[in-house]
């Protein structure tokens, strides 16, 4: 019986590497155009707080 139990390891490893590999390679449905609009966002914050503080810089308030 305990032989029975150290053949259940392997076996049981290779069930949760299956598993795995199985969720790993699901197609995912955010791709691309997800992460071109954050970058977007990003992009346009980055570019608002230059602006603020190119115009807080002119008024000589630090």
């Amino acid at each position: 019986m305990a032989a029975l139990v150290w053949l259940l390891i392997p076996v049981a490893a290779a069930v949760v590497a299956l598993l795995w590999g199985t969720w790993a390679a699901r197609n995912r449905k955010s791709g691309d155009i997800s992460e071109l609009a954050g970058y977007a966002r990003f992009r346009e914050a980055m570019e608002r707080r230059e602006a603020m503080e190119r115009q807080d810089s002119g008024t000589g308030v630090s």
